[in-house]
Protein backbone atom coordinates (compact mmCIF):
# COMPACT_ATOMS: atom_id res chain seq x y z
CA UNK A 1 0.00 0.00 0.00
CA UNK A 2 1.29 3.66 -0.72
CA UNK A 3 1.13 5.66 2.40
CA UNK A 4 1.01 9.32 2.26
CA UNK A 5 1.90 11.98 5.31
CA UNK A 6 -0.18 15.43 5.39
CA UNK A 7 1.05 17.89 7.83
CA UNK A 8 -1.16 20.72 8.35
CA UNK A 9 0.69 24.23 8.79
CA UNK A 10 0.39 27.57 10.39
CA UNK A 11 2.69 29.67 10.81
CA UNK A 12 5.32 26.57 11.98
CA UNK A 13 8.65 28.08 10.58
CA UNK A 14 10.65 26.97 13.45
CA UNK A 15 9.25 23.63 14.16
CA UNK A 16 7.98 22.05 11.26
CA UNK A 17 11.35 20.98 9.68
CA UNK A 18 12.27 18.47 12.74
CA UNK A 19 8.54 16.77 12.44
CA UNK A 20 9.51 16.38 8.11
CA UNK A 21 12.52 14.69 9.26
CA UNK A 22 11.40 12.14 11.80
CA UNK A 23 8.66 11.35 8.60
CA UNK A 24 11.00 11.17 5.96
CA UNK A 25 13.02 8.55 7.82
CA UNK A 26 9.46 6.47 8.50
CA UNK A 27 9.72 3.59 6.60
CA UNK A 28 6.25 2.97 5.40
CA UNK A 29 5.86 7.01 3.77
CA UNK A 30 6.49 7.21 0.50
CA UNK A 31 5.23 10.62 -0.22
CA UNK A 32 4.88 14.31 1.99
CA UNK A 33 2.28 16.91 1.33
CA UNK A 34 2.69 19.69 3.44
CA UNK A 35 -0.01 22.21 3.51
CA UNK A 36 0.60 25.97 4.52
CA UNK A 37 -2.85 27.00 5.36
CA UNK A 38 -2.13 31.02 5.04
CA UNK A 39 0.96 31.14 7.25
CA UNK A 40 2.15 35.00 7.10
CA UNK A 41 5.92 33.66 8.73
CA UNK A 42 8.33 31.41 7.09
CA UNK A 43 6.57 27.98 7.16
CA UNK A 44 6.64 26.96 3.27
CA UNK A 45 10.03 28.01 2.88
CA UNK A 46 11.52 26.24 5.80
CA UNK A 47 10.45 23.06 4.37
CA UNK A 48 13.08 20.95 2.57
CA UNK A 49 12.90 20.65 -1.22
CA UNK A 50 13.58 17.26 -1.59
CA UNK A 51 11.84 14.20 -3.69
CA UNK A 52 8.40 12.91 -2.54
CA UNK A 53 7.91 16.29 -0.58
CA UNK A 54 5.00 19.19 -1.84
CA UNK A 55 4.16 22.16 -0.49
CA UNK A 56 0.91 23.20 -0.71
CA UNK A 57 0.21 26.89 0.03
CA UNK A 58 -2.75 28.20 0.48
CA UNK A 59 -3.80 31.73 0.11
CA UNK A 60 -5.57 32.36 3.28
CA UNK A 61 -6.13 30.27 6.10
CA UNK A 62 -8.68 27.44 5.89
CA UNK A 63 -8.62 26.44 9.03
CA UNK A 64 -7.22 22.55 9.90
CA UNK A 65 -10.21 20.56 8.37
CA UNK A 66 -9.57 22.44 5.07
CA UNK A 67 -6.12 22.02 5.22
CA UNK A 68 -6.65 18.30 6.19
CA UNK A 69 -8.59 18.16 2.66
CA UNK A 70 -6.80 19.95 0.22
CA UNK A 71 -3.76 17.96 1.42
CA UNK A 72 -5.82 14.33 0.83
CA UNK A 73 -7.03 15.54 -2.67
CA UNK A 74 -3.78 15.85 -4.25
CA UNK A 75 -2.61 12.14 -3.73
CA UNK A 76 -4.09 8.96 -4.68
CA UNK A 77 -2.36 6.83 -1.88
CA UNK A 78 -4.24 4.34 -0.32
CA UNK A 79 -3.38 5.18 3.40
CA UNK A 80 -2.60 8.41 4.95
CA UNK A 81 -1.01 9.68 8.26
CA UNK A 82 -1.88 13.08 9.51
CA UNK A 83 0.81 14.47 11.34
CA UNK A 84 0.83 18.22 13.42
CA UNK A 85 3.48 20.57 12.64
CA UNK A 86 4.59 21.21 16.04
CA UNK A 87 5.30 18.05 17.42
CA UNK A 88 8.25 17.52 19.21
CA UNK A 89 10.01 14.39 20.11
CA UNK A 90 8.44 12.75 17.51
CA UNK A 91 10.58 9.81 15.88
CA UNK A 92 10.17 7.39 12.58
CA UNK A 93 9.08 4.79 14.88
CA UNK A 94 5.84 6.40 16.15
CA UNK A 95 5.26 6.88 12.34
CA UNK A 96 5.47 3.30 11.39
CA UNK A 97 3.56 2.48 14.69
CA UNK A 98 0.26 4.64 13.10
CA UNK A 99 0.42 3.19 9.66
CA UNK A 100 0.86 -0.46 10.64
CA UNK A 101 -2.46 -1.61 11.81
CA UNK A 102 -3.79 0.14 8.69
CA UNK A 103 -1.43 -1.41 6.37
CA UNK A 104 -1.95 -4.96 7.94
CA UNK A 105 -6.15 -4.53 8.48
CA UNK A 106 -5.88 -4.21 12.42
CA UNK A 107 -7.55 -1.30 12.81
CA UNK A 108 -9.32 1.46 10.42
CA UNK A 109 -8.10 4.50 12.32
CA UNK A 110 -5.41 5.21 14.87
CA UNK A 111 -4.95 7.86 16.79
CA UNK A 112 -1.97 8.58 18.34
CA UNK A 113 -1.85 8.98 22.48
CA UNK A 114 0.79 11.48 23.73
CA UNK A 115 2.87 9.63 26.35
CA UNK A 116 5.71 10.72 28.96
CA UNK A 117 5.82 13.47 26.85
CA UNK A 118 5.16 16.31 29.10
CA UNK A 119 2.47 16.21 31.71
CA UNK A 120 0.53 19.21 30.56
CA UNK A 121 -0.20 17.15 27.53
CA UNK A 122 0.07 13.83 28.28
CA UNK A 123 -3.15 14.58 30.59
CA UNK A 124 -5.02 16.50 27.62
CA UNK A 125 -4.44 13.26 25.62
CA UNK A 126 -5.39 11.22 28.21
CA UNK A 127 -8.78 13.11 28.99
CA UNK A 128 -9.92 13.52 25.45
CA UNK A 129 -7.67 11.65 23.26
CA UNK A 130 -10.28 11.94 20.35
CA UNK A 131 -8.57 16.02 19.93
CA UNK A 132 -5.33 14.04 18.99
CA UNK A 133 -4.05 15.23 15.28
CA UNK A 134 -1.50 12.05 15.25
CA UNK A 135 -3.96 9.63 12.96
CA UNK A 136 -3.88 6.94 9.80
CA UNK A 137 -6.98 5.61 7.99
CA UNK A 138 -7.10 4.81 4.18
CA UNK A 139 -8.13 7.72 2.06
CA UNK A 140 -11.59 6.42 1.03
CA UNK A 141 -12.32 5.82 4.46
CA UNK A 142 -11.44 9.52 4.61
CA UNK A 143 -12.94 11.18 2.03
CA UNK A 144 -17.00 9.97 3.24
CA UNK A 145 -16.55 12.38 6.23
CA UNK A 146 -18.62 15.29 5.46
CA UNK A 147 -17.95 18.97 7.01
CA UNK A 148 -14.38 18.32 7.00
CA UNK A 149 -13.73 21.71 4.63
CA UNK A 150 -16.01 23.61 7.54
CA UNK A 151 -14.61 21.47 10.70
CA UNK A 152 -11.65 23.91 11.23
CA UNK A 153 -9.84 22.94 14.69
CA UNK A 154 -13.02 20.55 15.06
CA UNK A 155 -11.90 18.30 12.39
CA UNK A 156 -9.88 15.58 14.75
CA UNK A 157 -13.24 15.10 16.28
CA UNK A 158 -15.12 14.82 13.26
CA UNK A 159 -13.29 11.95 12.38
CA UNK A 160 -13.56 10.47 15.71
CA UNK A 161 -17.64 11.06 15.79
CA UNK A 162 -17.40 9.25 12.30
CA UNK A 163 -15.48 6.20 13.16
CA UNK A 164 -18.02 5.58 16.45
CA UNK A 165 -21.07 6.51 14.07
CA UNK A 166 -20.05 3.94 11.28
CA UNK A 167 -18.80 1.11 13.94
CA UNK A 168 -14.93 1.82 12.71
CA UNK A 169 -12.20 0.01 14.46
CA UNK A 170 -9.74 2.46 16.51
CA UNK A 171 -6.56 2.00 17.50
CA UNK A 172 -5.03 4.15 20.57
CA UNK A 173 -1.36 4.09 19.79
CA UNK A 174 1.04 5.96 22.49
CA UNK A 175 3.81 7.81 21.55
CA UNK A 176 6.06 7.73 24.55
CA UNK A 177 8.27 11.00 24.44
CA UNK A 178 6.05 13.05 22.32
CA UNK A 179 4.32 16.59 22.86
CA UNK A 180 3.64 19.56 20.88
CA UNK A 181 4.16 23.65 21.74
CA UNK A 182 1.07 24.83 23.47
CA UNK A 183 -1.09 27.88 21.54
CA UNK A 184 0.11 29.84 24.44
CA UNK A 185 3.72 29.46 24.06
CA UNK A 186 3.30 29.44 20.30
CA UNK A 187 1.61 33.27 19.85
CA UNK A 188 1.49 34.02 23.35
CA UNK A 189 -1.07 33.83 26.67
CA UNK A 190 -3.59 36.01 25.24
CA UNK A 191 -3.74 35.25 21.70
CA UNK A 192 -2.87 31.62 22.49
CA UNK A 193 -5.95 31.49 24.88
CA UNK A 194 -8.11 33.12 22.77
CA UNK A 195 -7.16 30.27 20.00
CA UNK A 196 -7.89 27.92 22.70
CA UNK A 197 -11.56 29.34 23.63
CA UNK A 198 -11.90 29.55 19.50
CA UNK A 199 -10.83 25.39 19.45
CA UNK A 200 -13.55 24.37 22.17
CA UNK A 201 -16.05 26.21 20.27
CA UNK A 202 -15.63 24.64 17.04
CA UNK A 203 -15.76 21.26 18.58
CA UNK A 204 -18.77 22.16 20.92
CA UNK A 205 -20.29 23.64 17.57
CA UNK A 206 -19.59 20.45 16.51
CA UNK A 207 -21.49 18.23 19.20
CA UNK A 208 -24.47 20.29 19.01
CA UNK A 209 -25.32 20.33 15.56
CA UNK A 210 -28.50 19.68 14.56
CA UNK A 211 -28.52 17.03 11.50
CA UNK A 212 -25.55 15.59 12.09
CA UNK A 213 -25.21 12.09 10.43
CA UNK A 214 -22.61 9.59 9.28
CA UNK A 215 -21.15 10.49 5.70
CA UNK A 216 -22.16 7.19 4.81
CA UNK A 217 -25.92 6.77 6.21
Amino acid sequence: MRVAAVIPAYNEAERIPAVIKAVRAAAAVHEIIVVDDGSTDLTAASVPAEDGLRVLSLAHNHGKGGAMLTGVRETQADVIVFLDADLVGLTPGHVDSLIAPITADEADMTVGVFHAGRAVTDLSQFLVPYISGQRSLRRETFTRVRGMAEARFAAETLLTRYARANGLRVAYVPLAGVTHIMKEEKRGLARGVWDRFRMYGDIARLFLRDGFEPADR
